[in-house]
């Protein structure tokens, strides 16, 4: 098993390389892997430092459902901890739009500790890429309606990190700040 760094440094090398060349939404249409980035070290600061495994899931935590990358191939490169919560926190592609955002709310709940803190790091960095300096009316209910939906899956999620419940509140804060 390949040590912490070297774990997160994999993870992140096998997240840019396979997300290559995908645009996000918003801010520009930066590359998507600043999004990956960005959820990964909300988990390392989350976690302190303490968790190789969660961050790495952190940085692949979409290549199973944007990428051609198989469950199998993380179990082999990451282990069973990495893959499981990777998988985890995939969404049904197959589903339309309204579909997936529903089974998220309903399932949050269940899901283990680590894929709920990967949720709400994603979620905070969503509303984030959401926030524009003086949006127009339809940024304005982009966001309120995105922020309403997270908010709702991050209740599922909260309890497992006060660090990340609280960046989370500080973030929905922001957002309605910002209108």
């Amino acid at each position: 098993m390949l040590s912490g760094l070297c774990l997160v440094s994999e993870a992140a090398e096998l997240a840019a390389r396979r997300h290559a060349g995908q645009q996000r939404k918003g801010r520009d249409e930066e590359p998507y892997v600043n999004h990956l980035a960005e959820v990964a070290n909300i988990l390392a600061a989350a976690c302190a430092g303490e968790d190789a495994e969660l961050v790495a899931a952190g940085w692949l935590h979409d290549v199973i459902e944007d990428t051609d990358t198989a469950a199998d191939e993380l179990t082999q490169r990451f282990g069973q901890r990495v893959a499981g919560l990777v998988e985890e926190v995939t969404d049904d592609m197959t589903l339309p739009k309204s579909e997936r955002r529903q089974v998220q709310v309903i399932a949050a709940p269940g899901k283990s500790a680590g894929a709920k803190q990967i949720k709400i790091a994603d979620k905070i960095s969503n509303i984030r890429v959401r926030i524009v300096f003086e949006p127009d009316l339809e940024q304005q209910l982009e966001l309120m309606e995105y922020v309403g939906w997270a908010e709702q899956v991050v209740a599922g999620c909260r309890g497992v990190n006060a660090r990340l419940d609280a960046l989370f509140d500080e973030t929905v804060a922001n957002a309605r700040g910002s209108l």
